[in-house]
């Protein structure tokens, strides 16, 4: 039976929630130097909502007009009962929800691709930093590049559409986006550019990281020809078509060019936490309600709570050394 939205998901601003972010664990098996320290801490397993648990929230934000749903994490596919998930959310596909899809940093594409095309996945999202080994291991801190392409080659092999995320990185990666992008393009996939975040305590600061992506795009028209478009993915980041490479070349500028007027997103963590802002402190406890005698109608009440204290904007800035991140927990607990 087809659930019919009984009340779509609108805030206080006018803004249409349609596209959801669930994150499957916090777990990953890099330790990308901006995302998260060397020995971070996950979460025990007894606090990750269950497999059941995960696919009844989704069909909850589906009831209430959610088309979009992202898996991700940490690294969805490192929990082992993720393709079973992907598999149950695609019998929802063309059943309320338009389009699923994940994202991943490539390291078990290789063993997973042909599963997740199959149950309904059409794209995915692959972040990449560099093509260089040895800046891959600096960065990630593990010697994984060749599993990652090898990953990426197999989802193209599947019929996946895939698009590279790249986060920008002053004095790392800056002089390799040129590559990257022709690489990418070269073999059929898009890329988007990403100012790194302030989520979370990590390993140095932050503003040694951050390069804002209008000096970026500022270099790049340097070399090539940019043509805006209008094509949209359902998230933030605003496209260019480059001439020369035939491609198409995304930005997502948290810092530089706030883009919440549009925003049409929440996030709920693999603890069950829905923050409807991810630059913002407000959270509601979507476990207490699955958990509950009227679980149906706790969460309609949870979702509507969300909504009520979604902020207009985050408030993400980068200025200073020793600055403190816009928020205490890291991308990896939130959800990428």
């Amino acid at each position: 039976m087809t659930d019919q939205p009984s009340a779509p998901l609108v805030d206080g601003f006018a803004r249409q929630i349609t596209y959801l972010r669930l994150s499957v664990t916090d777990r990953c098996n890099l330790r990308c130097t901006y995302c998260m320290p060397e020995m971070m801490q996950f979460l025990p397993k007894k606090d990750v909502l269950s497999l059941e648990e995960l696919e009844r929230l989704a069909n909850a934000f589906i009831a209430r007009g959610i088309t979009k749903i992202r898996l991700t994490g940490g690294e969805p596919l490192v929990r082992r009962d993720m393709v079973t998930l992907v598999e149950r959310l695609g019998q929802r596909l063309g059943d309320g929800l338009e389009e699923l899809t994940l994202t991943t940093n490539g390291t078990e594409l290789a063993r997973y691709a042909k599963a997740i095309a199959a149950a309904g996945v059409r794209r995915v999202n692959v972040s990449l930093d560099t093509l260089d080994r040895e800046l891959f291991a600096r960065l990630t801190r593990r010697d994984a590049l060749e599993g990652v392409l090898e990953g990426i080659a197999a989802a193209k092999d599947a019929g996946l559409r895939i698009k590279l995320n790249t986060v920008a990185l002053k004095d790392t990666n800056e002089a390799e986006i040129p590559r990257l992008v022709e690489w990418a393009h070269m073999h059929g996939h898009e890329v988007t550019l990403i100012e790194v975040m302030p989520l979370g305590e990590v390993d140095g600061d932050r503003i040694d990281h951050y390069l804002p992506l209008d000096v970026v795009r500022r270099d790049l028209e340097q070399r090539w020809t940019l043509v805006p478009t209008t094509h949209r993915t359902g998230g933030p980041a605003r496209y260019v078509d480059v001439v020369e490479t035939g491609g198409r070349l995304g930005f997502i500028t948290p810092l530089t060019n706030n883009f919440c007027a549009g925003c049409n997103r929440m996030r709920v963590t693999t603890t069950g936490k829905l923050y409807p802002c991810l630059g913002g402190g407000e959270e509601v406890d979507l476990r207490a309600a699955l958990r509950s005698d009227d679980a149906d109608v706790a969460l309609d009440e949870a979702m509507d709570r969300a909504l009520r204290i979604k902020p207009e904007r985050h408030d993400f800035r980068i200025e200073r050394a020793g600055q403190e991140p816009a928020q205490p927990r890291h991308m990896s607990t939130t959800g990428g």
